[in-house]
């Protein structure tokens, strides 16, 4: 069982929900304007300062990309009002996950973050990882990223006891996963293929909702890092590989402190012990609904915030008559 953290009582739930309404009101002024970089760039900012007006010594650990790669939001960027007195929190974020998404109009956009207690989030550099996935209910090794996909189709069916062909899979829709959508045809199974968004891709495994059993394939590692956030607080497995196209890649790992190159990192490697992830919409999605405007004037949002150590899983609908407050 994971105990409440005395650090994080200190930074309430609900503050983490402020600083993704933030983001993701700033970015919906950009939803389908085709303009990827103004819309990441207006959820970072308004997230930066929205983290920088919270009662906390916070470190980003998962970011957007390295100092000189990032004005803002950078890997090891420190926020918050209390630098050097404040509790210690590690902060991964995604201010837009789906820049594409958001600019194009489509669904499924978030604005995203976890906490947890310093060291409680890995570190993981800016680079692919190989993720499958899957929700709560089946013993622990169901799934495992060393095994083929047709592998772990039908260990999900037999925990399940259907069918592999009634296994529904949820894909980033690439041409890298050519392979993997091949091998699920040919299992019969159903794939909702999805433009981006792997966070909620991941997430959509805990919902019976959506009918996705299973998640498989190749997005970014600091995604991974979030969605294990997310899986920390409602249960399920996930379990990932880092992924590296060249040798700067693979420096950067090193810098990070990562030796083991082919480590297949589990759920309590990516988060653990207590942690808090909240998400807001940008774009109407599975997830969520995205950022409304009405004739009124008021916005309206709806947010999810999970904590592990209560399991409590919290959906949120704002209504911002005069900003974000």
């Amino acid at each position: 069982m994971i105990r409440p953290s005395s650090v994080l009582d200190r930074v309430l739930v609900l503050e983490m929900v402020r600083v993704t309404e933030a983001a993701a009101i700033a970015a919906s002024t950009l939803v389908g304007r085709g303009d990827e970089k103004a819309a990441d760039a207006a959820a970072v900012e308004a997230m930066r300062a929205a983290l920088n007006e919270l009662p906390m010594d916070g470190t980003v650990v998962i970011g957007e990309g390295e100092r000189d790669e990032a004005p803002m939001l950078y890997i090891g960027e420190k926020v918050g009002s209390a630098i050097g007195s404040g509790p210690a929190i590690d902060i991964a974020l995604d201010p837009l996950e789906g820049t594409t998404i958001t600019a194009k109009g489509g669904a499924n956009s978030l604005a995203v973050l976890a906490i947890a207690e310093r060291g409680g989030l890995l570190n993981a550099p800016d680079t692919y990882m190989d993720k499958i996935a899957i929700g709560p209910g089946y013993p622990e090794g169901t799934i495992d990223l060393t095994k083929s996909v047709t592998d772990n189709v039908q260990a999900l069916a037999a925990a399940k006891g259907v069918e592999p062909g009634e296994i529904i899979a949820c894909v980033l829709d690439r041409p890298r996963h050519a392979s993997i959508i091949a091998e699920l045809r040919a299992l019969g199974c159903g794939i909702m293929l999805i433009p981006d968004g792997d966070v909620a891709g991941v997430i959509a495994t805990t919902d019976p909702d959506t009918t996705v059993d299973i998640y498989i394939g190749q997005g970014g590692a600091p995604e991974g890092v979030l969605a294990a956030a997310a899986l920390a607080c409602v249960g399920g497995q996930i379990q990932g590989r880092l992924v590296f196209r060249n040798e700067d890649e693979r420096a950067r790992a090193r810098r990070w402190g990562i030796e083991d190159l082919d480590r297949v990192y589990k759920l309590e490697d990516m988060a653990r012990g207590d942690c808090i992830f909240a998400a807001t919409g940008v774009t109407d999605g599975s997830l969520l609904s995205g950022v409304k405007r009405r004739k009124d004037h008021c916005i309206r949002t709806e947010s999810i915030v999970m904590r592990a150590s209560s399991g409590t899983v919290r959906r949120i609908t704002g209504e911002h008559r005069k900003g974000v407050a």
